[in-house]
């Protein structure tokens, strides 16, 4: 065996490894994410009720960031969440699942009919309100931790095309939906501020074409470009955004061989991967899911804006989903995974409406100044995200074979 196949045969292996820890981190995750919604429903719904908010709202910081614990959460710890994705997207398009140009087809068309049909939905039941159409995009989004969490729940029943499929519509998914946060929930720009982001992210950029590897100088900027965005008037998680980005990754322009050693960014994937799914994500959880459901009545629950929610997650999600599959496998373009069928796929597409984490926080985002559309929202997120997880675990304990190869 020459050297190179030998090579070939350790990244194989590597990247074997890192998907299977991939989705065992992600699964156990969700389950963790579960709960942690579940204490907060708890905390909201209990005598600890008053406890749950004093606790929500305890200012941390000094002069200048002085902040509540819920902000730090959703502006701070969100950002080392994006820093993540962000470093997920950029290793998938640059060496993973979506560098390979016949596998990246079928999830990246899945993901934006997942993302436009819910949309549409929301549309349809809330045009006439002006306040409820910033939330538009909310039930665009697919929560990875949480579905993962529910396959888990089915076992070896679960082929490895499925995981792959979900993991990667997802990842899209997430992709589309920093683009959205992007584009449609800034504030005012501050351009001094904003030039302060450029001159940074240039500074990244150079350490990166200069094949710099060590994180440290990133992780530096990267906290100062942070601080430079969250003045900006744009989202301060569009900083881990932006970082993950630059961290160098294997690729044929630089100087890190990939068989030997994990690069620069694959180093901080795996040191970030238990931090987020342990404890960032269980946090916004817990700090974002406590609704208090004592007031609410059947009227709330199918009002326009809470009913959008829930009909673009549980309807408009596997409409999208599947009906692009099924056009994309009828016009030649594509295959369902092995292990597939349409039932699964139906399956599937009911899980991707678990919305959850990027969900809440893009009702965070779109209802800031209005709490009633903000307790309505995360109404609509939770129930739909329940009763997509609920539908689709019992769709797919009936449709999988009983006999299904480890996943």
């Amino acid at each position: 065996m020459n050297k190179q196949s030998a090579q070939q045969i350790t990244v194989l292996a590597r990247a074997q490894r890192a998907l299977v820890d991939f989705f065992r981190l992600e699964a156990a995750g969700g389950i963790v994410l579960i709960v942690a919604a579940v204490l907060a429903m708890v905390g909201a719904n209990s005598s600890l009720a008053h406890a749950y908010e004093v606790l929500r709202d305890t200012p941390l910081g000094g002069e200048g960031w002085g902040k509540s614990l819920h902000w730090w959460i959703n502006d701070g710890l969100m950002a080392v969440f994006f820093l993540l994705v962000s470093l997920e997207i950029k290793r998938e398009v640059v060496s993973g699942q979506l560098s390979d140009r016949d596998q990246l087809l079928l999830p990246v068309v899945c993901a934006c009919a997942g993302v436009v049909a819910p949309a549409l939905l929301y549309v349809g039941l809330n045009h006439g309100d002006a306040g409820a159409m910033r939330g538009w995009a909310i039930p665009t989004a697919t929560d990875i931790a949480f579905a993962l969490g529910v396959l888990a729940l089915l076992g070896s029943r679960v082929p490895l095309g499925m995981k792959l499929l979900l993991s990667t519509i997802a990842v899209a998914d997430d992709l589309i939906a920093i683009l959205i946060i992007a584009l449609f929930y800034s504030q005012g720009m501050s351009w001094m501020a904003l030039g302060g982001a450029a001159l940074v992210t240039l500074a990244m950029f150079v350490l990166n074409r200069r094949k710099v590897t060590q994180l440290v100088p990133y992780l530096v900027l990267g906290l100062l470009l942070w601080g430079f965005v969250l003045k900006s008037g744009l989202h301060a998680t569009l900083a881990g955004v932006v970082t993950g980005l630059m961290v160098p990754h294997v690729d044929p322009r630089n100087a890190i061989d990939d068989a030997v050693e994990h690069s620069p960014l694959e180093t901080l994937e795996h040191a970030l991967h238990p931090a987020v799914a342990f404890v960032i994500l269980p946090l916004f959880a817990f700090a974002n899911a406590g609704l208090p459901v004592g007031q609410l009545r059947l009227d709330d629950l199918l009002s326009p804006l809470p009913a959008g929610i829930a009909l673009g997650l549980v309807l408009g999600k596997p409409l999208g989903i599947v009906g692009a599959a099924l056009a994309m496998r009828a016009l030649g373009f594509a295959r369902f995974p092995q292990g597939m069928d349409l039932r699964s796929m139906l399956g599937l597409g009911l899980l991707c409406g678990i919305g959850f984490t990027m969900s809440l926080f893009i009702a965070s985002l779109a209802f800031a100044e209005q709490p009633a559309h903000y307790t309505e929202g995360v109404l609509g997120v939770l129930g739909a995200s329940v009763v997509a997880a609920v539908l689709g675990m019992l769709w797919l304990w009936r449709a999988l074979p009983r006999a299904a190869s480890a996943g």
